[in-house]
């Protein structure tokens, strides 16, 4: 889930408990350059306030106005715009692509207030849930065979770097730019001065400690950097042992075949280990720390956007 999910959820119960009335709109589909992807939210106060986009401002104009009649009690609603419909040009959906749109009121009969509060709390608690709407426009926690859309909704992004080095002094400023809340830990104390790393703390414990707090889930990437065994081999287990979408290790063709001898060893078999990116990152030729942080961050998106 977004920071941006997390906000539009938070700000649609609050007006809710104020006594407004909402609807919620969300990206069903798309079809070629659509601006925004499947599940971008928009939600809409009855006096027409609106946090969020499903177009990027294309055809934002129209679902308010569609919004209105939902608020007002009727049924929800699935709304089509794209190039070929004439609609397309007059709301300004002239780049080429297609989006559907379903528009629900925030309660029973749309999008229950107990599911959205559902979806923080379950982001909260670093899990995932996936939400099935049928064809009526009715969301559920449970797909019952006829969902017409799907849902999910991830905690939020992490990275967990273990290594307060050059590398990670390029990594952790791009992770954060990316979306992703930035964990480091390296028990080193002259590699991790606050000097080297302005702007986010850098844990001293052992790996293994810090990983027993952090608790990697699904939407954690984990990328160790020391070539060091004594630091990088307790990440890695912590992370096989985890539900981390994208695991890296740093350190030549050899250097890892070496430690995945270790970690079978250690009892993790052929396909737990095939999980482990190693090298790091990208072949894009990286030459140095920034250019190996770019390919580190860019293989991070592509696993988190294959997922």
């Amino acid at each position: 889930m977004s920071a941006d999910d997390k906000r539009l959820f938070e700000t649609a119960l609050r007006w809710n408990r104020e006594g407004a009335r909402v609807a919620i709109a969300t990206v069903a589909k798309t079809w070629g350059s659509a601006p925004r992807r499947q599940g971008a939210h928009l939600i809409v106060r009855e006096d027409g306030l609106f946090e969020g986009s499903v177009s990027g401002g294309c055809v934002e104009g129209d679902v308010i106005t569609e919004a209105a009649e939902v608020i007002a009690g009727a049924a929800p609603k699935w709304l089509h715009y794209g190039v070929a419909d004439a609609a397309a040009w007059e709301v300004g959906l002239a780049c080429g692509g297609e989006i559907e749109v379903l528009l629900q009121p925030l309660a029973p009969g749309g999008f229950a207030p107990d599911l959205a509060r559902r979806v923080l709390d379950t982001q909260q608690r670093g899990r995932e849930l996936t939400l099935f709407t049928d064809a009526s426009g009715v969301t559920h926690d449970r797909d019952s065979g006829d969902a017409r859309l799907k849902r999910l909704y991830s905690p939020p992004l992490e990275l967990l770097l273990t290594g307060a080095v050059h590398i990670s002094q390029a990594l952790a400023p791009m992770a954060r730019m990316l979306g992703f809340a930035v964990k480091i830990v390296d028990p080193r104390g002259s590699f991790a001065s606050a000097e080297r790393f302005a702007g986010f703390a850098v844990d001293g414990r052992w790996p293994d400690e810090a990983f027993a707090d952090w608790k990697p889930g699904p939407a954690s990437a984990v990328a160790v950097l020391t070539h060091d065994p004594k630091l990088d081999d307790p990440a890695l287990i912590a992370a096989l042992r985890s539900d981390a979408f994208y695991i890296a290790a740093l350190g030549s063709r050899r250097t890892h075949a070496a430690r995945l001898e270790r970690l079978a060893e250690a009892g993790f078999e052929e396909t737990q280990l095939a999980r482990i990116h190693g090298p790091a990152g990208l072949p894009i030729g990286a030459a140095n720390p920034p250019e190996i942080a770019l390919s580190v961050a860019a293989q991070m998106i592509a696993a988190w956007r294959g997922r």
